[in-house]
């Protein structure tokens, strides 16, 4: 999709320029005609950066259930949109959705009209209203996505909401530190001038006077290293690289690994069960996934796919499929219940993440306050050993 800036006449003669996001200039040429507009000059630009706020996902749900549960009850698609675009809840969606239903009025199918919408509606969720609309159960497509998306926001804050603690703990202990670091430390530091200090101490005291006199470079450095990792994360071969790595570590990396092929078992399974094809949901999920090693892995699968072969080998091969997820696939693939099978592995594969998120982070606690204590019992040791040698010398 890219966006072209356009200049075009009206049926009065009136010059009319904006911008239209499509995937080609004809179907930029065709846009302008279904609204009634002459093209004049029409070239690529580059969108303006816009702060908008992103239309949350329990948002989307809520309206993808909304307009399936006004077509079940016989409710026209036009006259639901135009309903659904007058609501208050989400100005801007209600927006869209109004859009959208013009666009219908004018001609366009439903899936079209969306595609328009690039930053509002994903791939996934196009191609599943577009294979609606051919296979006329567009309402099922509708209530199946609600629930789909419903659930992937379920995932993401069930994730979320089980870091939030380790990390507020981890923010807390640094900032404990740095203030001892800063304000206390140093007051210490002119006691113990005359006094014969261990090297704990002396330890202490350089990293206070690190902490104080240098904090511009100590911040130069750790914004240094954030934009080399993320530079280092662009490049392919060694994107590669740290997501072996990544997978390498206990505990996490098999937690990364279960979360990524739950999220492709999921698409892939909820765009098969909505009639998409299987090269063309494969590409989708793809794109969705977010691991380059699965990224990988099912290039490879479309390619086998294409040929005539079977999933199950790349997946096999990418190391991220357990041996019992790759024989239901090839089970589903030999039984024709595909969709099916996949879906069951994503709900085995979410049950087991979030067991393995609980354990994640009931070990994660005592680790970070057994890092904390060991910290603040070094700062401990470090100014009372030299208080009991002046006490001692007295």
């Amino acid at each position: 999709m890219g966006t072209f800036a356009y200049t075009a006449r009206d049926p009065a003669g009136q010059r009319v320029t904006g911008t239209l996001v499509a995937a080609s200039e004809q179907d930029v040429l065709a846009a302008l005609k279904e609204m009634d507009l002459a093209p004049v000059r029409l070239h690529p630009s580059r969108p303006k950066m816009q702060w908008r706020r992103r239309i949350s996902v329990r948002h989307l749900a809520t309206t993808y259930r909304q307009l399936g549960d006004l077509l079940r009850v016989g409710m026209p698609l036009l006259k639901a949109l135009q309903l659904l675009g007058r609501g208050k809840s989400n100005p801007r969606l209600a927006a869209v959705m109004a859009e959208i239903a013009e666009r219908i009025e004018a001609g366009s199918n439903f899936g079209d009209a969306m595609s328009r919408h690039s930053d509002v509606f994903p791939a996934i969720q196009v191609a599943m209203i577009r294979a609606g609309e051919l296979g006329g159960f567009l309402e099922q497509v509708l209530t199946r996505m609600g629930g789909f998306l419903e659930h992937q926001a379920d995932m993401r804050s069930k994730v979320t909401g089980s870091l939030i603690y380790p990390l507020v703990l981890l923010a807390v202990g640094a900032g404990v530190v740095v203030w001892a670091l800063v304000y206390q430390v140093p007051k210490f530091g002119v006691l113990f001038q005359r006094v014969d200090m261990p090297l704990p101490t002396r330890m202490l005291l350089a990293t206070s006077e690190i902490v104080t006199r240098h904090w511009l470079a100590l911040i130069g450095a750790a914004v240094a290293l954030v934009l080399g990792y993320m530079w280092l994360r662009r490049q392919p071969g060694m994107r590669r690289t740290l997501a072996r790595w990544q997978l390498r570590i206990p505990k996490l990396g098999p937690l990364v690994a279960s979360l990524a092929t739950a999220r492709f078992t999921r698409i892939l399974g909820t765009l098969l069960c909505n009639g998409v094809p299987i090269l063309s949901a494969i590409r989708i999920s793809r794109d969705a996934v977010g691991h380059i090693l699965l990224t990988s892995a099912i290039d490879e699968a479309a390619e086998a796919v294409r040929a005539g072969g079977s999933l199950t080998t790349p997946l096999a091969d990418s190391g991220m499929f357990s041996e019992d997820v790759v024989e239901m696939i090839g089970v589903g693939e030999s039984a024709n219940n595909l969709s099916e099978v996949l879906i069951t592995i994503a709900e085995t594969i979410e049950k087991r993440v979030d067991r393995m998120l609980n354990i994640f982070v009931r070990l994660m606690e005592p680790l970070l306050l057994l890092c904390l204590a060991g910290v603040v019992l070094f700062i401990f040791i470090a100014l009372i050993v030299p208080m009991l040698k002046m006490s001692s010398s007295i």
